[in-house]
């Protein structure tokens, strides 16, 4: 008696194993969906508008983003278009850290707050390296909470305006999810 339940419970265990096994491709579930969405950051980094801010960085050195070791908090308005004064949708806010030595990347940890429309309450997380000497830039879609809630993807981030006496940018942020 005891061999033949210790065969079948090694055989229980071996098709549990192998019925977790993937090959490593994402697997669409027909209840999931894809969505794309396009927002627009507003990006002040001097003055007393300032969305982005240093809060520390290593002793005697510069606080920049491009000195290693430099860490920034974000609070930068969402807006529907390019256009300061379209409909505000939310709030990115988050921490970014300068993580290279050679100032060529940022880490980000990023929160798309929603307070409006019908996203309200609800959250993006984002998190990943930003090639800052790029004006395209790739990061990961690691979760959310209400209506996006279990969203994962990725998220671009593309320039697309700088003036540097103002040190105003906007940014826009596409959002591939599946939810």
């Amino acid at each position: 008696m005891a061999p033949s339940f210790m065969y079948f419970t090694t055989f229980l265990l071996i098709m549990s194993i192998m019925g977790t096994q993937s090959n490593g491709e994402e697997v669409y579930k027909p209840n999931q969906s894809q969505t794309t969405l396009v927002f627009y950051l507003h990006d002040v980094t001097t003055g007393p508008n300032a969305t982005v801010a240093p809060v520390i960085g290593l002793s005697g050195k510069v606080w920049s983003y491009t000195t290693f070791g430099t860490i920034f908090v974000v609070d930068d308005p969402v807006h529907l278009s390019p256009s300061i004064s379209s409909t505000q949708v939310g709030r990115a806010q988050g921490i970014l850290t300068a993580s290279a030595i050679d100032g060529s990347n940022v880490n980000v940890v990023l929160s798309v707050v929603f307070n409006n429309l019908q996203y309200s309450g609800s959250t993006i997380e984002i998190q990943g390296v930003s090639r800052q000497r790029e004006n395209y830039r790739e990061l990961s879609i690691v979760s959310g909470t209400g209506k996006f809630r279990y969203a994962r993807g990725f998220a671009s981030f593309e320039t697309s305006f700088y003036d540097a006496a103002t040190t105003h940018s906007v940014i826009r942020l596409t959002l591939n999810m599946i939810l």
